[in-house]
């Protein structure tokens, strides 16, 4: 199978293209997060300055990687992207690349959960072991999902807090990723081992789930688990412009006519009519 993958869900935009036997082309750059974004992650991240965020660095890693690799893009057979949960952000641009492109080549792309992504790396390194995959979403939360032995998922990905999680830890299960250590000090000392703390998915283990994967019966869609914490910069303009806006009461000229607004009680002059103390007519 010639299979692409791609990542743009946290602070890394990775780009993978995998064809048979042969070994995966990966090109990886630490991006960062977007800023005004409070996204999972387990510190502060790399900076973005003097970074092109993943929107104006992504095709170029695709097309490089596809050029390595010796394949058109008519050669694919499918296209995988990470869905979340991560950064708005990230997650819009992967999921728009990877649907702009199967609907051009025509190919299958399916979607794969963050966490899912996490839990494969994990049971590379561990074996076939339950893991409790977690990210650091901030304000003492934590993203979450429980992986069985084989890689199938528990229960759906959810938010909540270290003692939340903690009792979903069973004996021998693996925690994963960047909230591990958050998780983990809240069990018995030496409950669950962590196997690796990483915050953005490693694409290899992408690529491995997605040549398994079932067909997806609809375009994939961000996974998102609780609201963005920056706010559209349109909600902004339109409460600026409320606030602006003239009272009506307050008698204030109207510039655009340069004459008193009408409030209430106030009759509205018509064409003729008197106009107030001079007695003169109006000229309109």
């Amino acid at each position: 199978m010639k299979l692409l993958a791609i990542d743009t869900a946290l602070e890394a935009c990775s780009v993978a293209v995998a064809a048979g036997d042969d070994a995966p082309i990966v090109i990886s750059e630490m991006i960062g997060r977007p800023r005004g974004e409070d996204g999972p992650g387990s510190g502060p991240g790399p900076d973005r300055e003097g970074k092109k965020p993943h929107a104006e660095r992504l095709f170029g890693m695709i097309e490089a990687t596809m050029a390595e690799a010796g394949l058109a893009f008519a050669d694919l057979d499918r296209i995988a992207v990470t869905v979340g949960p991560g950064s708005f952000t990230g997650l819009r641009v992967g999921i728009a690349a990877a649907r702009g492109l199967a609907l051009v080549v025509k190919c299958p792309v399916v979607g794969l959960g963050t966490l899912a992504v996490h839990a494969e790396a994990a049971r590379a390194v561990a074996g076939p072991v339950p893991v409790l995959a977690l990210l650091d979403a901030r304000r003492d939360e934590f993203y979450g999902e429980r992986f069985v032995a084989d890689g199938t998922s528990a229960g759906a990905a959810e938010v909540g807090s270290a003692a939340h999680f903690a009792a979903l830890v069973m004996k021998g299960d693996v925690l994963a990723g960047s909230g591990a250590d958050g998780v983990a000090a809240a069990l018995p000392e030496g409950f669950a081992s962590i196997v690796h703390r990483s915050s953005a998915p490693d694409i290899r283990a992408l690529l491995r789930l997605a040549v398994s994967a079932p067909a997806a019966v609809a375009p994939p869609r961000p996974l998102y688990l609780r609201p963005p914490d920056a706010k559209p910069q349109a909600e902004k303009r339109i409460a600026t412009k409320r606030r602006e806006a003239p009272s009506g009461a307050t008698g204030k000229k109207d510039k655009r006519r340069g004459r008193p607004e009408a409030g209430p009680g106030t009759e509205t002059k018509r064409r003729g009519a008197p106009s107030g103390a001079t007695g003169k007519e109006t000229d309109r």
